[in-house]
């Protein structure tokens, strides 16, 4: 901001006992907003004060200035957008909140408030709506689209029809009388301005939108209120009376028929309106159920015209009485039929028809004919089904699509003006009002990635004019994409049955590849069938700039680019120069195919060759002879189409969730409503296997319960816990509540608790089921009990609180409990899929039913192959062993055969032998006084057995009780056998490797594991095949995108019932750290598209278990962000010496170190959004390379930075710094914070990057990830002044000096035996240039100790290099150094 006095008056300002804030200074502060035009970045040097915090909110009353309460708006607005937390600092002083709310609406209504201001009131109330989860914000919002601002309905003839038609309706408006009746004067003001609100702002919108003389604020201001109707209307409870209030008001007729949606710089007007229709027509009641009749309804109206028509005007309109109805719902052919009628006819028919005729003189409202038959066409026009609007929609982009106005306008988004996109919201009309939104979201940035990836590709290529007018020559080089000639059209099928476009149309590509490396042509050789590439026209910009944009500046087209046309295509199959499918001729004697050319077969998009096709006809020239580029995509980047394909499947195909889970997952009705206590099927009885140690640790997990068991004897593990009586609890009386107690409030009262005795697994320890070796807690316990129930839960895992260990306990519980029951593991990430499957690995769970979908499966740390491959090769060498015991089985017993040649044969020879030979010795052995010798005598497999570690299976000191069990655990052994080999037999009948993978998922693996963008790819062919299963798990699902949680929920088709079979639905994630990833920030911030269906189910009061017990990092390191999850405390593990003793070398476990600029600067960017700070990535290597010095190994040191270029920085000092030197090596990982979410070293280096603005670090969840990676020693690099203030930041900005510098323990090595709480002499390091200085000394006396010949270089600016002598130093061997790329040498 320009003007610094304000901002020094300010720190005058902050007290807690402040009780009024100086005039002066707000009016100061809101003049300089004002001139400034509330710009951003003065906005945020507000927010980074705390102004709202510490000033205007703890002093503002009803005394306070209109500038006060506006200002707390525009903070608040910026906080919302900013993702920073807003609401917390309001809803403890709701009385407070209520007049800044009371105080802005009639702000909203003063005729002398500019629009600028308007615009930001426009915001706040946006905002509100937006965050109708907060009590006080609700309760504020209600009166505002309730039943009351019905009072400004045209007639009261009307209402009262309306009140008739739902009794609950009559209800509420009798109820909302009563309330006004019985207010003071105050509260009968206030309900006035409650239920004019809105209407007012409608007419005065309706007003501006007619205004001759608009600016661009007007049509800001206009675009504003549209986004907020849009919003009220997407929303069921905002909607219900409001949407009635629009209709009444004829809205979008007047705002289509207004002076400014007809100006020729209102695409945006044009866009959002566009919008409101589509929501304002949504099939769904506008009593909140979703109408299966609304075409019967539709209809009804049509007929009520016709009715009138025929009663009042039959000589002018019997042709319309008379028509079908289809006919008349065309807006075309109704017109024609209306026109007959005079000016006055039309107002009498309007008034027949109950439509409004009339409007307020403050509107501005000029009606006549044009108006009269606007609100007829639009009232009568038949609504274009959505089911059909969707399938129509091409996922497939072409150059037209890439660059539309809308997107391209998003790409610009600064928050100024609101974007004619839908929102991801709190609620939402139907499932497939979401997928319809999920759908235009997702293709949106899909469409964004793809114009950038193209751009940067052509821009590689640099498209040059050729002596050829119609050619290019390209000087440039990009290995995703290789000129070609015009594709070959070689065959264009039929349309489809109910189609219009060709079934396929198959076009051939020849690639050169001849000039190309071999990593580059295999990644060419790799594209795999159903891949996506991009067809291009690709010119020469200079040669055609100036007469493709039309001289325009401001237009940014493909054109503009070089992009002349675009088509996507699927590839068929990738063949050889002769045409030979080149995947079956893949290293032939161990040699890759070498030809210069490759035959590419491709499927073009249908729907875009067809309306070529059509131009064509009409003279336009046949596009496809201007193709001269293909180019791909990174498969990773390229999934676009197949997500976008599942959604407009799941949309078309009407898709439900289960019952249970329907409304909930709308955001409508009870909460808690599809939490295990409120459904109906619940398990009464639950083996808990190895969950609990003994029984002291069972009482400790039901805290507040008493536990009971049967007999004298307290029982020993596994314990049974019967639940029946904790879940019978009623439904609350009011299921409308909002809020409700946690599942954590355990209801008190006993629990009946049994015991058995495991079942003997057989004479080999191998066979010994595995032991769970974690000691859960009670909230863990918690977890586990409510995610083996049917329902939905919700499990919050802050850092290093064993989500993990809980979401593999529970698998293991569901896997032996429900063994008819399949299991479906969802995560965000590879790697996050793949340490949870390690550990289901390690559990005792028959490998055989483990299946891990996806390219992820390679990288799993296991000795067995876990894909669909894997699994078939395993099964088949398995059954090798299997069929060789079953020989051995067979000659131990004296059966001659080839028993063991197949499944089959197998199991003839256990029908006809072995299960005889069991129930002969079990007759035997049954027999009442039965005796150890006689059990010995009768068992029929001792010599199979005397193999076993014991090859006495039955000594005679055994009592007979302890003989007959061991005779069990033989024949669970022998049974085994048995049982594996009919789950393998299939495998021996199908031949084909595609349905030997599909009988994998299908019918033999039980926990099913995969990617949510695997499952959103394979989902449709996934469900075609029959797949099922009852219990849903989803991994990280705060880091998931709600249509990417969406899809596992539907990953099977329905019964026979229409039901879903889905039971449970168990999500784990912690939504208080980052979001799911989104490159559109106009799609993150603006739509919501970041928004995770974890988050949206807490923000909706859906109960919610909080692990509460955290094992990762010791305490001290803890507070650090403990203050974002109350109650959090730490296992008992933190108190061992690992975590009790000090980092050697340092006076603190944790530290924030200053870090002043270097070399005179402090950040930089040198290239958007890649910023980067060089003293700190000269410190954090320095801090790195003195604790190597001290002897911590470097796997146990990871380094952070919040920006992507600033690790790209420090990767490089390190290359020059540190690889090929053994003194220092490279550490565990050098990563964004982001990208090390999920990740944990002992020891972090953190660089916060940022000297001027805090950034993405004002965001608390990034900053919760960045504090909690580290177990035992934090140190973070930044500008102390910047940011001591942030959460967390200030506790480790208060440990050591005042000054921020690094205090050092000399004399210690690692590890050091003193404690953390010791005192301890130290060093301060003052500065960059001090701490190279002492790296430096420590680096040259190590050399010296290894008896090398030393060379060690100071650069001057505090950088430190060694070389030793390979020949002297006992270490071993050290590379030369490359050229510092940041600093030259002094000598």
């Amino acid at each position: 901001m320009s003007n610094g006095a304000v901002w020094d008056e300010l720190s005058t300002q902050w007290s807690s006992t402040l009780k009024r804030a100086n005039p002066d200074l707000i009016s100061k502060i809101w003049t300089n907003l004002e001139a400034e035009s509330w710009a951003i970045a003065s906005v945020a040097h507000l927010d980074s004060l705390q102004v709202s915090e510490k000033l205007l909110w703890p002093t503002f009353d009803e005394s306070s200035s209109n500038q006060h309460a506006l200002l707390l708006a525009v903070l608040l607005n910026y906080k919302k957008e900013a993702r920073l937390l807003s609401w917390p600092t309001f809803t403890e002083l709701a009385d407070r909140f209520s007049l800044l709310f009371r105080r802005v609406l009639s702000l909203a209504l003063d005729p002398s408030t500019t629009v600028a201001v308007r615009i930001i009131i426009l915001k706040f109330v946006t905002t509100a709506f937006q965050s109708l989860e907060q009590d006080v914000v609700r309760k504020e919002c209600a009166p505002l689209v309730s039943i009351g601002i019905w009072d400004n309905l045209h007639s009261d003839p009307s209402r009262e029809a309306l009140l008739d038609a739902i009794p609950a309706r009559r209800k509420a408006w009798r109820s909302t009388k009563k309330r006004f009746d019985q207010a003071d004067q105050a509260g009968k003001l206030r309900m006035r301005l409650e239920r004019a609100w809105l209407f007012n702002m409608l007419l005065d919108f309706l007003k501006g939108l007619n205004t001759q003389a608009t600016s661009n604020l007007d049509l800001t201001y206009c675009a504003r209120f549209l986004e907020l109707l849009v919003d009220i209307v997407s929303q069921l409870p905002t909607r219900r009376y409001t949407i009635i209030l629009l209709k009444d008001l004829n809205i979008v007729p007047l705002i289509r028929l207004s002076t400014m949606y007809n100006k020729k710089d209102a695409n945006l007007i044009r866009d959002l309106t566009a919008l409101l229709e589509q929501f304002c027509a949504f099939q769904i009641d506008d009593a909140g159920e979703v109408s299966t009749s609304r075409d019967t309804a539709h209809k009804q109206s049509l007929a009520r015209l016709q009715k009138i028509a025929l009663q009042n005007f039959e000589s002018k309109l019997k042709v319309l009485a008379l028509s079908n109805l289809a006919t008349i719902g065309k807006p075309d052919e109704l017109k024609p039929l209306l026109d007959v009628l005079s000016d006055l006819e039309l107002e009498q028919l309007c008034s027949l028809l109950d439509l409004r005729t009339s409007y307020p003189p403050t509107a501005g409202i000029v009606t006549g004919r044009t108006f009269f038959l606007q609100i007829l066409l639009s009232t009568f026009a038949t609504i274009p089904d959505l089911h059909e609007t969707m399938q129509r929609i091409s996922v497939m982009p072409t150059e037209r699509s890439l660059y539309d106005e809308t997107l391209l306008r998003n790409e610009s988004y600064t928050g100024s003006e609101p974007l004619a996109l839908p929102k991801l919201n709190l609620q939402y009309l139907t499932l497939s009002d979401f997928l319809w939104r999920s759908f235009q979201l997702q293709q949106a940035e899909a469409f964004y990635e793809i114009r950038k990836d193209m751009e940067s590709i052509v821009r590689k290529l640099k498209p040059q004019a050729s002596r050829d007018p119609s050619g290019t020559n390209f000087t440039g080089f990009s290995k995703m994409a290789i000129p070609i000639d015009k594709p070959a059209i070689v065959d264009v099928a039929p349309p489809k049955v109910g189609e219009t476009v060709p079934g396929h149309v198959r076009a051939e590509v020849v690639l050169d590849v001849g000039r190309l490396g071999d990593k580059v042509r295999s990644e060419w050789d790799g594209l795999k069938p159903k891949d996506t590439v991009f067809l291009l026209a690709v010119k020469s910009v200079e040669s055609d700039s100036h007469s493709l944009t039309n001289g325009s500046a401001k237009l940014d087209t493909p054109q503009t680019h070089g992009i002349q046309l675009l088509r996507a295509a699927e590839v068929v199959q990738v063949q050889d120069e002769k045409g030979k499918p080149l995947r079956d001729q893949d290293n032939v004697n161990g040699y890759a195919h070498r030809g210069r050319t490759r035959r590419l077969l491709l499927d073009l998009d249908a729907t875009a060759y067809q309306a070529d096709k059509d131009r064509l006809t009409l003279g336009k020239g046949d596009v496809y002879k201007s193709i001269n580029l293909v180019a791909r995509r990174a498969g990773r980047e390229n999934n676009f189409k197949p997500l976008l394909e599942s959604i407009q499947k799941l949309t078309v195909s009407d898709a439900r969730l289960p019952a249970w889970l329907q409304e909930v997952y709308l955001g409508y009705g009870q909460p808690s409503g599809a939490t295990y206590p409120q459904i109906d099927e619940k398990i009464s009885k639950i083996d808990f296997l190895d969950t609990f140690f003994d029984w002291d640790h069972l009482q400790e997990s039901f805290p507040g319960k008493a536990v009971e068991h049967d007999g004298d004897h307290v029982p020993t593990p596994p314990y049974v816990l019967h639940l029946a009586s904790d879940t019978d609890e009623p439904a609350p009386a009011n299921p409308k509540k909002r809020r409700r107690d946690q599942m954590e409030e355990e209801s008190s009262g006993a629990m009946k608790v049994s015991s058995y005795k495991p079942p003997n697994t057989g004479p080999y320890p191998i066979e010994q089921p595995k032991k769970n070796q974690v000691r859960f807690t009670p909230k863990q316990v918690q977890a586990l009990v409510s995610g083996t129930q049917p329902g939905l839960s919700l499990i919050v895992g802050p850092p290093g609180t064993g989500k993990t260990d809980v979401a593999t306990q529970l698998i293991n519980l569901l896997y032996h409990n429900f063994p008819q029951e399949r299991i479906l593991l969802v995560a965000h990430s590879n790697q996050a899929l793949n340490q949870l499957f390690q550990k289901i690995v390690a559990l005792d769970i028959d490998p055989k039913h483990l299946l891990r979908l996806g390219h992820g499966e390679g990288d799993l740390d296991t000795e067995e192959s876990f894909g669909k491959a894997g699994r078939v090769s395993s099964f088949m060498e398995n059954r090798q062993t299997l069929l060789s015991e079953v020989n051995r089985l067979a000659a131990s017993i004296g059966a001659e055969g080839a028993h063991g040649n197949s499944c089959e044969t197998a199991d003839y020879f256990n029908q006809v032998f072995i299960k005889p030979a069991w129930t002969r010795f079990w007759t035997i052995a049954d027999a009442p006084n039965i005796d150890t010798p006689t059990i010995a005598q009768a068992f029929p497999f001792k010599k199979f057995f005397s193999n076993a570690p014991t090859p006495d299976l039955f000594p005679s000191t055994a009592s007979p009780s302890q003989s007959l069990e061991t005779a069990r655990g033989c024949q669970h052994h022998i049974s085994r056998i048995f049982t594996q080999l009919e789950s393998i037999r299939p495998f021996e009948i199908l031949r084909h490797p595609r349905h030997e993978a599909n009988h994998l998922l299908v019918h033999s693996a039980r926990i099913i594991a995969m990617t949510s963008t695997h499952a959103a790819i394979r989902r449709s062919e996934i469900a075609a095949l029959g797949f099922h299963y009852s219990t849903l798990i989803m991994e990280e699902a705060a880091q998931i995108t709600e249509i990417e949680s969406f899809i596992p929920c539907a990953m099977q088709t329905p019964d026979s019932t229409g039901e879903s079979q889905l039971k449970r639905i168990v999500l784990i994630g912690d939504h208080l750290q980052n979001s799911p990833v989104i490159q559109n920030h106009a799609l993150r911030d603006y739509a919501n598209l970041e928004q995770s269906l974890f988050l949206r189910l807490i923000r909706l009061g859906v109960p919610y278990t909080t692990l509460d017990a955290q094992g990762r990092s010791r305490p001290s390191l803890t507070q650090l962000f403990s203050w974002r999850y109350p109650g959090l405390t730490s296992l008992p593990h933190t108190s061992t010496p690992q975590f009790t003793r000090a980092n050697a070398g340092f006076a603190h476990p944790y530290q924030f170190i200053d870090v002043p600029d270097y070399q005179g600067q402090g950040e930089r960017e040198p290239s958007p959004h890649f910023i980067q700070n060089l003293g700190e990535a000269e410190c954090a290597v320095q801090l790195y390379m003195y604790m190597r010095l001290l002897g911590y190994p470097a796997r146990n040191i990871s380094i952070l930075a919040a920006y992507a270029g600033q690790r790209a920085l420090i990767s490089d000092v390190l290359e020059h710094r540190c690889r090929g030197n053994k003194l220092f090596g490279m550490p565990r990982a050098v990563s964004t914070v982001d990208r090390y979410q999920g990740e944990q070293n002992d020891y972090v280096i953190l660089s916060l990057v940022r000297t001027k603005t805090q950034g993405y670090l004002r965001d608390v969840r990034r900053l919760t990830v960045a504090l909690s990676r580290a177990r035992l020693g934090l140190y973070i690099l930044g500008r102390r002044r910047l940011f001591e203030e942030l959460p967390g930041l200030d506790i480790a900005c208060g440990r050591g000096n005042s000054d921020g510098h690094l205090e050092v323990v000399s004399g210690e090595m690692y590890p050091t035996q003193r404690g953390v709480e010791d005192d301890v002499k130290s060093v301060e390091i003052t500065g960059l240039e001090h701490l190279g200085q002492y790296v430096f000394e420590m680096t040259e006396a190590k050399v010296k100790s290894l008896g090398g010949n030393v060379s060690v270089m100071n650069d001057g600016d505090g950088a430190t290099t060694a070389d030793v002598d390979e020949e002297d130093a006992a270490e071993g061997e050290f590379e030369a150094e490359e050229v510092d790329p940041l600093h030259e040498s002094v000598a």
